[in-house]
């Protein structure tokens, strides 16, 4: 196998027994959104991140001070599962394709091995009927559905205690197909969640439905899910007011009004 990415965290972090919540984006940036609203909700701090010469060539700016695109942040809010009272969140704002997918799963794994890590959840989401890395096939064919996989029994019975019903059929593409078939291979304690979502917009509605689910594993912090509802709600109406003001501008010209760039912000 080639080089492993180089997983970098801060020495003075203890992680041993910590959970882990993985966000890797791939539809709607339901993961991005998930990973932010962690971070900011419950106060984690940034203790490193991943470097590797196949990653591409970008920083993330944030109020001035550079940072990877792969990032770790790092917390102490109580949660359900037995011998965990600490998070880590990985937080990526690229995707990661193709061959570097195994290596850097692989190195994942070797740091959280070392660290003593009790746990992972990956967040995800899918969507029907478009280009996505995930081919799912369950009989709840729904509007806002969860769908949860389990690298273990216990994992699985996990989800399904936290109301998360478990995907009967697909097939799991990009990070989270990786990291999950890896996980099984190893008998490593990993489970995912994924959300149905909008792959026109950022879905924050799909996200608010992880971060509910999430909730029920930290009951010391009250993950509110109200401001992300309230975005996906500003979202909406802008889309509303940009497609009403597009439609409107191509009935006075009396054609189909061109081909605009519409931006969420």
């Amino acid at each position: 196998m080639a080089d492993l990415p180089l997983v970098k965290v801060d020495d003075s972090i203890d992680a041993n027994g910590a959970m882990v919540v993985s966000c890797f984006p791939t539809v709607s940036m339901v993961s991005n959104i998930v990973a932010h609203f962690l971070v900011e909700c419950l106060d984690l701090q940034f203790v490193g991140g991943v470097r590797d010469s196949r990653l591409p060539a970008v920083c993330l700016v944030q109020d001035g001070e550079p940072l990877p695109p792969i990032r770790i942040y790092a917390g102490e809010p109580n949660c359900t599962i037995e011998g965990c009272d600490k998070l880590i969140v990985v937080l990526s704002d690229i995707q990661v394709h193709g061959r570097l997918a195994l290596p850097l799963t692989e190195a994942l794994f070797a740091w959280s091995k070392e660290a003593q890590i009790s746990s992972a959840i990956l967040i995800d989401a899918f969507a029907h009927g478009v280009e996505s890395p995930h081919e799912l096939v369950d009989d709840d064919d729904t509007d806002e559905t969860l769908l949860g996989i389990g690298a273990t029994e216990s994992t699985r019975e996990k989800l399904t205690e936290m109301g998360v019903p478990l995907l009967k059929h697909g097939v799991v593409g990009g990070m989270t197909g990786v990291m999950m078939g890896e996980g099984r291979r190893r008998g490593i304690e990993i489970s995912a969640i994924l959300a149905e979502a909008n792959p026109a917009i950022p879905d924050a509605r799909a996200a608010a439905r992880i971060i509910e689910k999430l909730n029920l594993l930290f009951p010391a912090v009250s993950l509110d899910a109200g401001p992300l509802i309230e975005e996906a709600a500003r979202i909406e109406e802008q889309i509303k007011e940009m497609l009403s003001r597009n439609l409107s501008a191509s009935e006075e010209r009396g054609d189909d009004g061109g081909t605009s760039a519409m931006l969420y912000g």
